[in-house]
């Protein structure tokens, strides 16, 4: 397998790095150890990244999405889903593949040259089915439903699961500042082991947190067929040659399916295939030329 980066992802690469450091740009506070508690935190960010990261200057969706429902005083999370359906209605998983701080540290892991493993297909199927029972579970019904003696609900998906967490948020603090050290115990210890399994199931397949656990991109996922940024196939073009499948990071087959709730728009399939037969780029409301087809067949218009 070809480790290095093709051409066409340079650029991506480059944004979404960029974008993780828009997102945690109070650099301050990788020296201090303190958080920024400014304006800016009011907002969500569009990807994956820890409220509790020291340069983070913005709130994690995720989180603030189960801060609101674990209040209390049970209320409604208008703000925060009406911004998560804005995002996935404008960008879907776009963000995913071009915002994601932690994306972009899967696919460098990815690189490294060790054996590569594929999770047979029905196994791969049952566990891509994983992240909308945490997004239901972990990140929606639990912090309603269980609460303390206080009435409070648990973020139950920051607190026991979430990978990013550990890594921008309670890694740093540890590091930074002595206070918290003491309370680093079974949970720490837990949400670490969680984080190196990630790191090094990177290495073997390609963003396992993407496919499997991610309740982001299972909540922006839905809105696949809607979003605005897609994914357009011509099926007279497509010769079904396969190369799409192989270049996808998330391993869809956008020859058959170009708006699959995992395909994250990274355009890794476009550069890969041979006819041009894939593009990325805004939905216009017009089908492309032979969309009407199955995949690789009609390609000449002969029955």
């Amino acid at each position: 397998m070809d480790r290095k980066i093709p051409s066409g992802q340079v650029l991506r690469k480059w944004v979404q790095g960029l974008s993780g450091l828009l997102q945690n740009a109070h650099l301050t506070g990788f020296v201090t150890g303190r958080l920024y508690k400014g304006p800016l935190k009011r907002f969500c960010v569009p990807g994956m990244n820890c409220y509790s990261c020291p340069g983070a200057l913005g709130a994690c969706p995720i989180g603030a999405l189960q801060a609101v429902l674990g209040e209390r005083k049970a209320r409604f999370p208008f703000y925060v889903l009406g911004y998560l359906t804005m995002i996935g209605a404008l960008l879907g998983r776009f963000v995913c593949g071009w915002l994601c701080l932690f994306g972009l540290v899967q696919e460098l892991l990815c690189l490294v040259p060790v054996r590569k493993v594929r999770v047979p297909e029905k196994a791969d199927r049952i566990l891509r089915g994983a992240k909308y029972l945490l997004l239901f579970l972990a990140v929606l019904l639990l912090p309603v439903l269980v609460r303390d003696r206080f009435g409070a609900g648990t973020p139950w998906f920051c607190k026991i699961l979430c990978p990013v967490g550990m890594l921008e948020g309670g890694i740093p603090l540890f590091i930074l500042d002595r206070a918290i050290r003491p309370a680093a115990r079974f949970l720490y210890a837990w949400k670490l082991g969680i984080l190196v399994l990630i790191l090094v199931l990177s290495m073997v397949i390609r963003r396992p947190f993407c496919k499997y656990l991610c309740p982001l991109g299972a909540f922006y996922g839905l809105f696949a067929k809607i979003s605005l940024v897609r994914l357009d196939l011509d099926r007279k073009a497509c010769v079904s040659c396969g190369a799409c499948r192989r270049a996808c990071p998330m391993e869809a087959d956008p020859s058959r399916k170009p708006d699959s709730a995992e395909c994250i728009r990274c355009g890794a399939c476009t550069g890969a295939c041979p006819e041009g037969a894939l593009s990325l780029g805004l939905r216009t409301g017009k089908k492309r030329r032979g969309e009407e087809f199955p995949a690789g067949k009609e390609r000449h218009g002969k029955a």
